[in-house]
């Protein structure tokens, strides 16, 4: 844990140094690094007999976790994005009042100014 923590902290320090510069090409580096990584944990998943023997039932733990996080995902960012625009849209009425207020306030002022 400690080793990992370490790399972390070092990453952060590099980026920090390296934040003036182009670093355009890391962002592809970084996704063929989590491809090869990807690989070698299928061969390491597919060289170990017991999750090969297992894989069925993982599979279907596997694919209902999968469909109760996309399913869970959609029905929080569907709440989220009603509670958001509800309070945009309320935040754009008060607005909208405050300037028929400040209208009408500027309104008044006008027509007492032109009866004196």
């Amino acid at each position: 844990m400690l080793t990992i923590v370490l790399l972390m902290l070092s990453g952060i320090a590099a980026g920090r140094l390296l934040r003036n510069r182009n670093t355009s090409r890391l962002s592809s580096l970084t996704t063929v690094l989590i491809w090869l990584l990807l690989f070698l944990l299928g061969i390491e998943v597919g060289g170990n007999p017991r999750i090969v023997s297992g894989m069925r039932t993982l599979g279907v733990e596997a694919l209902v976790l999968t469909i109760g996080g996309g399913i869970g995902t959609v029905a929080l960012s569907w709440l989220l994005w009603g509670y958001i625009y509800n309070k945009e849209g309320r935040s754009k009425e008060i607005r909208s009042k405050e300037m028929r207020s400040k209208e009408g306030r500027s309104k008044e002022i006008r027509s007492k100014e032109g009866r004196r």
